[in-house]
Order: C-alpha cells, then sequence, then structure tokens
C-alpha cells in the first residue's frame, strides 16, 4: 500500500514538471525541469502509464536494442477507437518509415536509395548556394537594425535544400512548411484535441500534394530522388499502385523529417554561440571546429527530445520491470545532460568529445537524413562566421509549447 502511495505521488510530481515544461520558462531553460524527473533514478512511472527515461546509457540501449519496437500501426490499433493514435494525422504517420518494425522496415529502408553520403555530398553545391542567398539577405537586414534569422535562414535553407532535392516548386514551399509545423503535433507527446485536428488537416493537404507529385514523376520521370524511387518500387511491387503508394508515403515523410527537426538546429546552433561569443571567434578563426559546434548543438539542445518505443517482451531495465506491449518514452534531452555521460553536461563546450548524442536516434531506425542535416548545419555555420562580424541577441527568442519537438519560433538578432 505505501508503495502504491509513492507511485501516485511521484505520478502527480512528474504530470507537474510536464505542465511546467509548456510553460514560457520551461521552453526557455528545460534543463532544471529535467533535472527533477532524473530524480527518482534512470527509469521512473509516466503520469499517463508506461515509463520515463531520463538516463543516457539506458536511452541508448533501448534504441539498440531489438526488442523494443516503434508504436506501429498494430499497437496504435489495440489502443482502440478514441485514443490519438487513432487519428487520421496518426494512422498515416504509421505507414512511414519510421514507425515500421522488423522485416517491413528493412524492406522499406533498403528502397529508400539516395540517402548514402555520396549522394547527400552531391547535394552540396546548392547547399553552399542557398546559404550564401540567405546570408545575403540577412545581411541586408541587419544592416537596417536586426533581423530574425529563424524566419529569414533558419525555416529556409531546409526547404530550400529539400526542396532544390525533390524538384518541389519553389512556390509550394511556403506552404509546405506551414504544413509541416501543423502536421508534427500528431508526433508530440501529448498533442490536444485541437491540434490533432490541425495535423489531421494537414495530413489530408500533404496527402493530395504528394499523391499528384508521384503521379506526375510517373507520366514524366527524371533523375530526381521520387522518379528514382518509382523506379526502385517497380521492381519490388507487381502492382503499380501499390508501388505508387509506396513512394507518396517516402517523399511525404522526407519531406517532414527535413524540415521541422533540421530548422531547430540549425537555429538552435547559431543562437548557442551568440550566446557564447568566445566560442563564436574561435570557430570563425578555426574552421576545423565547426563539425564539432554542430554536434555539441545537437547534444546540448536536441531538435527532438522525446523518442517512444514500445516493448515487445516483458523485461528489466535498470532494475525496473517493464511488460510487453508498455510504452517507454525517452526523454533524450534529459539523458545528453546525465552526468554519469557528460562531465559538466550544462556547460555548451565545441570542443566536447564528439559521439555524446542521441539526437539521431540509433540503432536500426538511426536517421536516414542525418548527413544531410549536418551538411547544412556545417555549411551555414561555416558561411555565417566568416562572412560576419559576431552578432548579438536583441530579445530572448520564443519557442513554441512544445515537449518532443522543440522549435524557435524566432530568433531576433543584430550587429554586436
Amino acid at each position: 500500500m505505501g508503495n502504491a502511495l509513492l507511485q501516485q505521488d511521484l505520478r502527480r510530481a512528474t504530470a507537474k514538471v510536464f505542465s511546467r515544461l509548456r510553460t514560457t520558462q520551461g521552453q526557455a531553460d528545460p534543463l532544471p525541469f529535467y533535472a527533477e524527473l532524473a530524480a527518482p533514478g534512470p527509469v521512473s512511472p509516466a503520469p499517463w502509464g508506461g515509463h520515463l527515461i531520463t538516463g543516457f546509457a539506458e536511452c541508448d540501449q533501448v534504441l539498440r536494442d531489438p526488442r523494443w519496437h516503434e508504436p506501429d500501426r498494430r499497437w496504435r490499433e489495440r489502443q482502440g477507437q478514441g485514443t490519438r493514435w487513432m487519428a487520421p494525422s496518426s494512422q498515416e504517420m504509421s505507414h512511414t518509415l519510421p514507425t515500421l518494425n522488423g522485416t517491413e522496415h528493412t524492406r522499406i529502408r533498403r528502397a529508400a536509395k539516395g540517402f548514402d553520403r555520396s549522394s547527400m555530398e552531391s547535394l552540396r553545391p546548392a547547399v553552399t548556394a542557398a546559404t550564401e542567398r540567405l546570408l545575403d539577405t540577412l545581411h541586408e537586414q541587419l544592416g537596417d537594425g536586426e533581423a530574425d534569422f529563424n524566419a529569414l535562414v533558419g525555416e529556409e535553407l531546409p526547404i530550400a535544400t529539400v526542396g532544390h532535392w525533390l524538384g518541389l516548386p519553389s512556390a509550394d514551399w511556403p506552404r509546405l512548411r506551414e504544413l509541416t509545423h501543423d502536421q508534427v503535433f500528431t508526433q508530440e507527446l501529448l498533442p490536444t484535441a485541437s491540434q490533432l485536428a490541425r495535423s489531421d488537416a494537414a495530413t489530408v493537404e500533404l496527402r493530395g500534394y504528394f499523391t499528384d507529385l508521384v503521379r506526375a514523376r510517373r507520366a514524366r520521370p527524371g533523375n530526381d530522388p521520387v522518379s528514382q524511387w518509382t523506379r526502385t518500387w517497380d521492381t519490388l511491387e507487381a502492382d503499380r499502385d501499390q508501388a505508387d503508394h509506396q513512394v507518396y508515403h517516402l517523399a511525404r515523410f522526407v519531406l517532414l523529417a527535413a524540415l521541422e527537426t533540421t530548422a531547430t538546429l540549425l537555429s538552435q546552433a547559431v543562437l548557442r554561440l551568440v550566446e557564447h561569443p568566445v566560442h563564436w571567434d574561435a570557430v570563425a578563426a578555426d574552421p576545423e571546429l565547426v563539425p564539432g559546434a554542430v554536434e555539441e548543438s545537437l547534444r546540448y539542445d536536441p531538435p527532438t527530445h522525446v523518442i517512444s518505443r514500445v516493448a515487445s517482451h516483458d523485461m528489466l531495465l535498470a532494475g525496473r520491470h517493464i511488460r510487453e506491449g508498455e510504452m517507454a518514452h525517452l526523454l533524450i534531452g534529459a539523458a545528453h545532460h546525465d552526468p554519469d555521460r557528460h562531465a559538466d553536461p550544462a556547460t555548451y563546450d565545441p570542443r566536447r568529445s564528439p559521439g555524446g548524442h542521441l539526437a539521431f536516434s540509433g540503432g536500426v531506425h538511426y536517421c536516414l537524413g542525418a548527413p544531410l542535416a549536418r551538411l547544412e548545419a556545417q555549411t551555414l555555420i561555416t558561411q555565417l562566421t566568416r562572412r560576419m562580424p559576431r552578432l548579438t541577441l536583441v530579445r530572448p527568442p520564443t519557442w513554441a509549447p512544445r515537449v518532443a519537438f522543440r522549435r524557435l519560433v524566432n530568433l531576433d538578432l543584430a550587429l554586436a
């Protein structure tokens, strides 16, 4: 009885911490709240059921252990009608690569050609050109006073990159970016009914857009990835409608994955250097430090703070019993500040030893787009620190009230 009451008290306290995480204070600096969540130990009960994992070693273990699955279609359907998992947007996401398990995941991932490092490297000229163009605009506005880096560069470079790669008309880019911001709510930790409604509406529009795109590329194929994926799936599926269905899901997923998280990475990386002039000067003087600055930004405040997995078997994790079918929420933002993994984890240090983050997940679900995100971030930081003197923060940035997916709403800067 005493242990049950203790667990209830812990769940109530944890629920309050998550409520505070969504506040302006929580979004501006979530680290004190993560410390509260980590206090009971690396694995603790989630207020809504399942488990919270805050330890780096435990998060890493779950991501690499094949007994931990994505919450796939079958799992979502078992949650029943009326749950957030049965929302149309959630059901649509359950067909995409990140939510597949086992042989289905392996088959789709192997067919998703074009994500190797050499293919991503071929995009370097386009990324460089887009970065130069966007920094020209930023520099011009800074000459008049302040400028919103997030709006002018952070949100623009990812859509320019993936739009060029997929061959999407530039006139479509602003709307696709807006739809991505709405669609991501279905992937949030605890979306509200109104947020799910926005995600559902965005999903319908994205479905129409990418269904038309796949049909158009089949009619007039080229050397773009969508045409290449169509040719690949024609060798795997005798039914052309089914082949097109697979290409549609892959193309839509690529857009969603390439925009939201990369935009956050870009603005975050710049924010950290602006906040630490000594590091800005060091990176400007030695471009060899740029990769370290990007990796440290990914560790310090990753774009994705929560990754969820489902136990496929009964098991023990850090001495805690996990039952088959239970969900574990990996609090990556907390794990990256685990003192057992990093000395002085609250300090931003671009010279920190690499390899200390899980921002791109891990195991079989390691992010396909990691090389492209790194290419964009490294190109941006290199050019920004070379072309401009130090920048200063005009006002504290505003954050979207999220938990799983971090998003800067603005980043207002001026010349120092």
